[in-house]
């Protein structure tokens, strides 16, 4: 029996009172749009509301609510806008008259920040049953916790901190009664929700940082992390920095300039036909292939999943760097796949990239198959050894400053094809070796010193490229079909697309894949230029 009045049509709405409305979605009151929402469609089903369409996409009454943006119909002067401007339109509409204003909506999940736990920074409150909860004075800061043999639970609830009677009962600071420490601590998100901003300036005893330390510094220029911590830290510590931020004591309002999700590194687990995971070490391969549950006998079926403690899948690094070293590992991470994307752990690729680098170590110290003997003294060698190197420090250049450390090794491997069993200049080895050194730091420190420099490469400039060098008179394009390889083609790296289509048509025409009216081509470049590398024909 309520109605309110609509600001834009001043026609009345009737309102409704229904528990599918989030009461934490801004003031718990919402304006239904049944044509284009599916849960108030189904409640106007329900109670035979009516549906106005006011956005362009299927019929309501036939093919249920149209949620996505689209061009505004029936909308007085809005008609004919997309979804995206009219927003904008109504918001400024709504200013003029005086009837709202556009405002923005952080949502935060609430923050349990006590601990009932003996590790913890301890929350600096005294309680006096006269003063109710007083700060600790400042000159008694920071309140350290106590040093003892033992923290078992107490087994109340309570913090293990509630049964070290000499440390919480104290005089309260204000009236100079008894008085009791709270003993319950703070989350480690206390600590870790600022912890850059120490970093700036860690053994400062008079201040957290110095403030033109701080503006010098700030910001943050990269934050990686996986996406499960987007709230539990990203989000925290980005309340933490604005309210440090009100107050003064940062200049920036922001923490971060940069955010990358990293992918996680999977393993192998198994599950039983009721889709339970089973842990790792109570499963049995028999001799037919197939994983059964130890304990029950049930076949079990073989997955990929996240690493975990629960079901016992976690691969220690130690094993892998005692095998093969922790350069392989740390390479073989980056290898493994784009940073963002999970993938299974693969012992096998960690074997290639031990051997990557076993060939690394014997061309550019010396050995089998080396140039370093013949002319790492001299500033000769072949012009593909030469323009091989300047097109590695090229994309090796790009791939780092991108995150793309898997197509960075891809490029570093194929280099060392290149130049394998040829003839290398002292510079070429180096540039390699500076080239190597972010993703495998201890081997390319041991041959840069192999290579005559008593001091660290990380005082030596990141290696440069000459664009000349870079042209190549052609390049092989592979042509496609139904995802086999047909042909390849040499061409010239700056060819059009036109004339590729042209040559790729007329080099099949004599062949069961002749191209047809009715096919697509799709080209696909080199990264980062216009260099044609693949021809698909669909």
């Amino acid at each position: 029996g309520i109605e309110a009045i609509n600001p834009f049509t001043g026609g009345s709405v009737p309102v409704y009172v229904a528990d599918y409305v989030l009461g934490s979605y801004g003031t718990g009151a919402v304006m239904a749009v049944p044509a284009h929402d599916e849960r108030d469609f189904e409640f106007a089903k329900k109670y035979g509301l009516g549906i106005v369409e006011t956005v362009s996409g299927r019929d309501p009454e036939t093919e249920g609510a149209s949620i996505g943006d689209g061009v505004l119909m029936d909308s007085g002067e809005f008609t004919g806008l997309s979804s995206a401007e009219a927003r904008e339109k109504m918001s400024a509409w709504l200013e003029e008259k005086g009837l709202g204003k556009k405002t923005v909506k952080y949502k935060m999940r609430d923050w349990t920040f006590s601990r009932q736990r003996y590790w913890g920074e301890p929350i600096p409150i005294i309680h006096c049953e006269k003063c109710g909860a007083v700060p600790v004075p400042e000159k008694d800061l920071p309140v350290r916790l106590p040093e003892v043999e033992s923290y078992e639970p107490t087994g109340t609830g309570e913090s293990p901190l509630a049964d070290i009677a000499e440390w919480v009962n104290v005089v309260c600071p204000k009236c100079g009664g008894a008085g009791k420490r709270e003993t319950n601590t703070m989350p480690q998100w206390a600590g870790s929700c600022w912890y850059y901003l120490r970093f700036i300036d860690p053994k400062n005893s008079s201040a957290a940082w110095d403030p033109a330390l701080e503006k010098g510094w700030m910001n943050v220029d990269l934050y990686v992390g996986g996406a499960e911590h987007a709230v539990l830290h990203l989000l925290y510590a980005r309340f933490w920095h604005k309210v440090l931020c009100d107050l003064g004591h940062v200049s920036t309002k922001e923490p971060f300039q940069k955010l990358f999700n990293q992918g996680m590194i999977q393993a192998h687990a198994y599950k039983n036909e009721r889709g339970i995971l089973i842990p790792s070490d109570e499963v049995q391969t028999q001799a037919d292939g197939f994983p059964i549950h130890i304990k029950t006998g049930d076949r079990l079926e073989r997955i990929v999943a996240k690493m975990s403690k629960s079901l016992r899948n976690v691969i220690s690094p130690n094993g892998v760097i005692q095998e093969f070293g922790a350069d392989t590992l740390r390479m073989y991470l980056m290898f493994r796949g784009p940073l963002d994307s999970s993938g299974p752990w693969d012992t096998k690729a960690i074997q290639g990239v031990f051997r990557f680098l076993r060939r690394a170590w014997t061309y550019v110290t010396g050995g089998k198959d080396s140039g370093f003997a013949e002319v790492v003294s001299a500033n000769l060698e072949p012009l593909e050894v030469t323009e091989a190197i300047h097109a590695a420090v090229k994309k090796v250049t790009q791939d780092i400053d991108g995150l793309q450390f898997n197509t960075a090794v891809s490029t570093l491997m194929e280099c060392l094809n290149t130049i394998s069993g040829q003839s290398a200049s002292k510079e070429t080895l180096e540039k390699f070796t500076l080239l190597l050194s972010p993703l495998a730091p201890h081997i390319a420190e041991e041959m840069w010193q192999r290579l005559g420099h008593p001091k660290s490469l990380s005082y030596h400039a990141w290696p440069t490229y000459d664009p000349a060098l870079l042209q190549k008179q052609s390049v092989v394009v592979v042509v496609q079909t139904k995802g086999k390889k047909r042909a390849t083609l040499e061409v010239a790296p700056d060819i059009s697309e036109v004339a590729l289509k042209a040559l790729v048509t007329e080099t099949l025409a004599s062949t069961e894949h002749k191209v047809t009216e009715q096919n697509r081509f799709i080209v696909v470049y080199q990264p980062g230029s216009k260099i044609p590398k693949l021809v698909n024909i669909v």
